[in-house]
């Protein structure tokens, strides 16, 4: 089962989503949040998981950018 295929189309491209989860898994980014939520090692530990996302067009990086620089 692939569960990219199973999640809202809001969400983006199933390929995104699985290049993205992989990234973040091998970053130990997962690692990190179930260490924190565990309380590893008994340490107090301040873990915080926002469900935000922003959906932005692919060209939505180049407004505002002129060739040489930043529009400002």
């Amino acid at each position: 089962m692939d569960a990219g295929r199973d999640a809202p189309r809001e969400y983006g491209p199933h390929k995104t989503l699985y290049n993205r989860w992989k990234r973040w898994s091998d970053r130990g980014v997962f690692a990190r949040i179930m260490a924190g939520l565990a309380g590893e090692h008994g340490e107090e530990t301040t873990v915080m998981i926002d469900a935000t996302h922003l959906k932005a067009h692919r060209t939505a990086s180049s407004l505002g950018v002129k060739k040489g620089g930043v529009d400002g």
